[in-house]
């Protein structure tokens, strides 16, 4: 039984850009789709659709690579922070810069999942689910 889907949902992600895959499949459920909403508005992914595989529903999501024939993944690495034993929680005037501002943080907050940027400009601090960059 798996009792961390953002891990996996991260791990999936990890594990298809080191391939050098399009695509990769992974558990459906609004934190998922909160987290990949966010990684294509921040341009980290090209996109992803829920697509139907046989009686259940999979969140399919497609990595955006850069460069000519190397094909080198846009995401060099994904960390979760807040574990389930383990939740990290920052305030609003601490949260924290992945790679100096080259990288993200994803927050969930009381007014939803949101990047580190733009719970900065709110003026609200939640659990730091994970760090892109």
């Amino acid at each position: 039984m798996l009792t961390d889907n953002i891990s996996d949902f991260l791990t999936r992600i990890r594990n298809a850009g080191r391939a050098r895959l399009s695509k990769t499949d992974a558990m459906n459920t609004r934190m998922n789709k909160s987290i990949a909403d966010i990684l294509v508005k921040e341009g980290y992914l090209k996109s992803y659709k829920e697509v139907q595989d046989g009686n259940k529903t999979v969140l399919r999501v497609y990595l955006r690579f850069e460069g000519g024939d190397l094909k080198k993944p846009v995401i060099q690495g994904l960390k979760r922070v807040s574990k389930p034993g383990l939740s990290k929680y920052c305030p609003a005037d601490k949260l924290p810069r992945v790679m100096s501002g080259f990288g993200m943080a994803i927050i969930s907050t009381s007014q939803g999942v949101i990047s580190e940027k733009e719970a900065r400009t709110k003026g609200v601090g939640g659990e730091v689910l994970c760090s892109v960059w």
